[in-house]
C-alpha cells in the first residue's frame, strides 16, 4: 500500500523541484537568447544568472533574507539583459518563502523590492505585462503570509493544549494530594489520641494511613504518567469515578466525620462527568475535613436524564468554611465550567457550607 504524502515530504520534493526548475527556466531563456544572436558573454552570463537564482533558492528556508536579496538583484539583472523575460520567477518563490517565515514588517521589505523589479517592466515591455508581473508579486506575498498565519495558529492551539494539559495535571495532584494529606493527618491525630488507651483503635487508624498513602502513591503515578506517554506504566488502574465514593468515605469516617451518601436515579454517566463529579466530592470533604471542623457530612448525587448534580454539606462553622478561597475552590468551579456547567459554594442560612454543582451529560458525550 502507497503512503499518503506529508507534508514533510511534499516540503522535500519542493526543495528539489522549485531550485531545479527555476534553474532550467532560467537556461532556457539564456538559450533563447543565444539562438536570437546574442553574443557568448551575454549567454553564458545569463546562465550564471540562472545557476545563482537556482542554488539560492535551495537554502529560501535556512536564509530567507540573504536568497531573496540574492534572488532580486539577480533578477533585476536578468530583466536587464533580456527584456521578454517579464516575470523575476525566483524572486516570487523567494518572497513568498520570505513572507512564510518572518513577519509583515520584514517581509513587506522583500515585497517591495520585487515590486520595484518587476517595474522594470514598465521601461521594456507592455503596461500589461508589467501590471501583470506586479501583481503576481502580491499574490505570492501574500500566500506565503497565509501559510505563515496558518502556523501561527497551529502554534498557538498546540500552546494552549500543552498549557490546559498542565492545568489539568496540576488539578489532579492537587485533588489527590490534598485530600490524601488531610486523610493521613486527621487519622495520625486520632491515632495518637487513643495511643495507649485503645490501641486497637490507634492500629486501624495507622493502618488506614498507609493504605490512604498507598492509593494516593498509585493516583500520583496514573497522573503524572500522562506526562510520560513513551514510560511504561507501573500499574494499570482505572481512573477513579462516583463508584468507588465509598472508598473515599471509608478513610474519612475512620477519622471521625461521618459521612453519608445518597444516589438518586439511575443511568450511565460519561467518563469526564464521572471523573469531574468524583473529584468535587472529594474536594469538598477534604475541605470539610481540613478547615469545617465538621462531625458530619452528607453527599448526594442526583442522576436525571440530562445533568448530574452534585449536592455536599456540612455541619461545620460557616466563619471557617466562607474563608476558603483557595486552590480547592477553584478547582471545582473550573471542573464544573469545562463541562459548561455551573458550580456555586457557601454556608448554609441554618449552619454548615454547602458545595453545589451541575454538571451537564449531554457536553461529555
Amino acid at each position: 500500500m502507497r503512503r499518503p504524502w506529508t507534508a514533510a515530504s511534499l516540503r522535500g520534493v519542493a526543495d528539489v523541484v522549485i531550485p531545479w526548475g527555476v534553474g532550467l527556466f532560467y537556461v532556457l531563456i539564456a538559450l533563447g537568447e543565444r539562438d536570437d544572436g546574442a553574443p557568448v558573454g551575454v549567454f553564458l552570463l545569463l546562465l550564471a544568472l540562472a545557476v545563482v537564482q537556482g542554488l539560492a533558492l535551495r537554502w529560501r528556508r535556512s536564509h530567507p533574507l540573504q536568497v531573496t536579496g540574492v534572488s532580486l538583484v539577480a533578477g533585476l539583472a536578468v530583466l536587464a539583459i533580456s527584456p521578454e523575460t517579464v516575470l523575476p520567477v525566483a524572486g516570487y518563490f523567494a518572497v513568498g518563502t520570505l513572507a512564510s517565515i518572518l513577519p509583515p514588517r520584514v517581509s513587506l521589505l522583500g515585497l517591495a523590492g520585487l515590486t520595484a523589479v518587476a517595474s522594470i517592466n514598465f521601461f521594456s515591455t507592455s503596461a500589461g505585462d508589467a501590471y501583470f508581473a506586479i501583481v503576481l508579486g502580491f499574490g505570492a506575498w501574500a500566500l506565503g503570509e497565509a501559510v505563515r498565519n496558518r502556523r501561527v495558529v497551529i502554534h498557538e492551539e498546540a500552546r494552549r493544549a500543552v498549557a490546559d494539559e498542565q492545568a489539568r495535571i496540576a488539578r489532579e495532584v492537587h485533588d489527590v494530594v490534598a485530600h490524601s494529606v488531610s486523610v493521613i493527618v486527621v487519622q495520625a491525630a486520632a491515632a495518637d489520641d487513643v495511643f495507649d488507651e485503645q490501641p486497637g483503635q490507634a492500629r486501624a487508624a495507622l493502618r488506614s494511613i498507609e493504605q490512604t498513602g498507598r492509593d494516593a502513591l498509585r493516583e500520583l503515578r496514573l497522573v503524572l504518567g500522562a506526562m510520560r506517554p513513551d514510560a511504561e506504566a507501573p500499574e494499570h488502574a482505572p481512573a477513579p469515578g462516583l463508584d468507588r465514593l465509598d472508598e473515599l468515605a471509608e478513610p474519612l469516617r475512620a477519622g471521625g466525620l461521618d459521612v453519608v451518601m445518597r444516589r438518586e436515579g439511575d443511568g450511565d454517566v460519561p467518563a469526564g462527568v464521572d471523573l469531574s463529579a468524583y473529584r468535587i466530592v472529594q474536594e469538598a470533604l477534604t475541605n470539610t475535613l481540613r478547615h469545617a471542623r465538621a462531625t458530619r457530612a452528607e453527599v448526594v448525587l442526583r442522576l436525571g436524564d440530562e445533568t448530574l448534580e452534585v449536592d455536599v454539606r456540612d455541619n461545620g462553622r460557616p466563619a471557617v468554611a466562607t474563608s476558603q478561597g483557595g486552590h480547592g475552590l477553584v478547582g471545582m468551579r473550573e471542573r464544573a465550567t469545562m463541562l459548561g456547567g455551573t458550580f456555586e459554594a457557601g454556608p448554609l442560612p441554618e449552619g454548615g457550607y454547602r458545595v453545589h454543582a451541575r454538571l451537564p451529560l449531554e457536553a461529555a458525550q
